[in-house]
């Protein structure tokens, strides 16, 4: 058994555990930073921006994430080929799009068919990340909206009568009180972005639910030197542990992180710290 968990072929999987937490540790931030625009955008006063940030809120929010993924990815990777096509083959005559095909030029595609293989992957996961981001920006963009809007309003009033600017206000009491309300929130964004990372099998990256299906499927001594039955159920039932062990850790550190943001602030869980240390 030990022999056969470390063939090549088991190494794969192993490696596409790296592909798992280097998605959510690239993602994470990216969404995060989506949604703080988006939050921002949509509580602006300048009415176009409020629009546009309202507008992907709900868009994004109003679809589900498997047609969100599948359309998403052909559409950027199609608008990508579309521009360099038009700079890298001016003197093109024939239509781009031919019924249902969308035919470019062999310099206009991404990537490039001679291109060696990491590059094809590493374009795959770019597209899978900026996807995510998106997805889960719009989410967290309406939880920071939300949470921008429990910080009391009496306490901007306060700072603008001390004489600071509308910036200074958001930047030194709004932003910075907001965290408290919003954790919560982004605690479970955080659990349902794992849970997700699984729709990487949809985009064409070989991650770890691929290869649970791929080494758990049926092998015959042609193919493999280590033949088994159908194992697919124990492959299904170690994502299983993982993802829990995953998410049971991620709860750990939320919730420290929610204590330490909590601590003498005029919040429940602020109060709970008070009683508990008196």
């Amino acid at each position: 058994m030990a022999c056969y968990l470390t063939t090549g072929k088991h190494m794969s999987i192993y490696t596409s555990v790296l592909t798992v937490l280097l998605l959510l540790g690239i993602t994470a931030p990216i969404a995060l930073a989506f949604g703080f625009g988006g939050a921002t955008a949509a509580r602006s006063q300048i009415a176009p921006l409020r629009w546009f940030g309202k507008t992907y809120i709900a868009i994004v929010r109003g679809v589900p994430d498997i047609a969100f993924f599948l359309f998403f990815v052909i559409a950027l990777d199609q608008a990508v080929e579309y521009l360099r096509h038009k700079v890298l083959c001016p003197d093109w005559e024939a239509p781009i799009r031919q019924g249902n095909d969308f035919v470019v030029c062999q310099a206009a595609k991404m990537p490039l068919g001679n291109a060696p293989q990491w590059v094809h992957e590493s374009y795959g996961f770019g597209l899978a990340v900026v996807t995510f981001a998106i997805v889960f920006g719009a989410f967290a963009a309406n939880v920071l909206f939300g949470a921008m809007r429990a910080v009391p309003k009496a306490q901007l009033e306060t700072a603008e009568a001390y004489g600071m600017s509308q910036h200074q206000t958001f930047w030194r009491i709004l932003v910075p009180q907001m965290w408290v309300y919003a954790l919560p929130g982004l605690s479970n964004l955080w659990m349902v972005l794992i849970k997700a990372t699984p729709l990487l099998f949809l985009l064409g990256v070989e991650d770890i639910v691929y290869w649970a299906r791929e080494l758990g499927g049926t092998k015959t001594p042609r193919f493999t030197d280590y033949p088994h039955g159908d194992w697919r159920m124990w492959y299904f039932l170690a994502l299983l542990v993982f993802y829990l062990l995953f998410t049971r850790v991620s709860e750990i550190v939320l919730g420290r992180i929610m204590s330490r943001l909590t601590s003498g602030q005029a919040t429940s869980g602020g109060e709970a710290q008070r009683k508990a240390a008196a």
